[in-house]
């Protein structure tokens, strides 16, 4: 099963929605969304997703299986592992990046199951999470796409993915949405 795995940080929420509006109706694969969110807040990200998006969008739940035509978000302070079933597991293992979600901790889980079905996309954000675990997806022969740091809100993440690995590919939001369409086919 292919799936696409996108993080982000600060920044990056607007970015998100702009893409779920516009990506086509009949994507028949699962989509994660790896945010950095605050420990306590209330969990109303999902509601707002919902509102620009064909798909059923939820709240990762410990050991449920990935299903075609959601996406799901990976849940305050846990990170999100992709299990060998294609199940996944919630993780309250250390911060990495200062991060739990961290962007990081679920590429390189995705990147690993998934190997060349796994399109990782990392967006706008004012840390270096994600930098390593795209250029993981990237070396297990997935796809990888940043953010053009010169749109991106907080360039520092997606300069710090290109900085370690340079063969991602860069792409406006307008494109990010096109290659997202495209690969769901």
């Amino acid at each position: 099963m292919k799936m696409i795995i996108i993080g982000g940080s600060a920044g990056s929420f607007n970015v998100i929605l702009s893409i779920l509006k516009e990506l086509d109706a009949d994507i028949s694969m699962p989509i994660v969304i790896v945010l950095h969110r605050l420990k306590k807040a209330k969990a109303i990200l999902e509601d707002c997703l919902q509102t620009q998006s064909h798909y059923i969008v939820k709240e990762v739940e410990d050991k449920e299986f990935a299903k075609a035509g959601y996406i799901y978000t990976a849940p305050s302070d846990y990170h999100v592992l992709l299990n060998e079933n294609l199940s996944f597991s919630l993780d309250t293992s250390e911060e990495v990046n200062y991060s739990r979600p961290s962007i990081d901790v679920s590429f390189e889980s995705f990147s690993c199951v998934l190997k060349e079905n796994c399109c990782g996309i990392l967006l706008s954000g004012a840390n270096q999470d994600g930098a390593i675990g795209l250029k993981m997806i990237a070396e297990n022969g997935g796809e990888t796409i940043v953010q053009d740091g010169d749109e991106a809100e907080f360039a520092t993440m997606p300069r710090a993915a290109i900085e370690l690995y340079k063969k991602h590919t860069v792409y406006k939001l307008k494109d990010i949405v096109k290659k997202m369409n495209n690969y769901a086919k």
